[in-house]
């Protein structure tokens, strides 16, 4: 998912973009109005996180053409107005969501999340080859047999189901499903991904838990290497 960031402080969108980034998501800076207009009316952004005080214009005209779109993304201002009538005003004229400044990123994390979540039906079942989850009745089945999985791993599985072919980080999974900070050093998901292997994959040929280096762990179905072509038959001898 791609997200902008308007943001005139420097200090403030180098932050911001690191710690988003940091989350797995993919992000654009703008250091003024005219910027990120241009940045929203050539790019499909799934959310806009939004500074007021620009250098060049208020922020609430870049909300105005954000909105001018026929399917404009989300819009969460951030801004250092923390006044009733200025959240309300923005809120008013098309803003999801206000945050005021200072702020925890954690906090701002949790908002963005739950944007991008709205208007995004999650669906029963889902299905990767012949894997399937259940999300309803919790079952996990693969090629038509029943795999057992505890709690976590179920949780952990889910999670890379709905989002297969994106790498998810260690962090994005604690955080996702223990609802709670990583800190770098526990090999927690390393050994949840190893168990959920040995049930998933280890007894079929094409594998679908496949390590990202340097990043972590998504579901994906490998690509399937081209045959090799057939030796040419040996020439008669005469």
């Amino acid at each position: 998912m791609r997200i902008l960031v308007v943001e005139d402080e420097k200090r403030i969108a180098d932050f911001l973009t690191r710690g988003l980034q940091g989350a797995g998501y993919a992000v654009d800076a703008a250091p003024d109005g005219t910027t990120a207009i241009d940045f929203i009316h050539s790019t499909d952004y799934d959310l806009v996180i939004l500074d007021l005080m620009l250098p060049d214009m208020d922020g609430l005209k870049v909300l105005e053409r954000a909105r001018s779109r026929k399917a404009g993304p989300p819009v969460l201002i951030l801004s250092a107005r923390g006044q009733v009538d200025d959240r309300v005003k923005g809120l008013e004229q098309g803003a999801d969501d206000y945050l005021v400044k200072p702020f925890a990123f954690v906090e701002l994390l949790a908002r963005v999340r739950a944007l991008l979540r709205r208007g995004q039906p999650a669906p029963e079942k889902l299905q990767v080859a012949d894997l399937t989850v259940d999300c309803v009745r919790r079952k996990v089945s693969r090629a038509g047999e029943t795999i057992d999985l505890a709690p976590k791993e179920f949780g952990i599985l889910e999670y890379m189901m709905r989002n297969k072919g994106r790498p998810l980080s260690r962090t994005m999974i604690v955080e996702h499903v223990w609802d709670m900070d990583y800190d770098g050093l526990t090999n927690i998901v390393d050994v949840y991904i190893r168990h959920l292997r040995s049930k998933i994959d280890d007894r079929f040929q094409q594998k679908l838990i496949q390590t990202v280096r340097g990043i972590g762990y998504m579901v994906e179905v490998p690509d399937t290497p081209a045959a090799a072509p057939p030796e040419p038959a040996a020439e008669r001898q005469v």
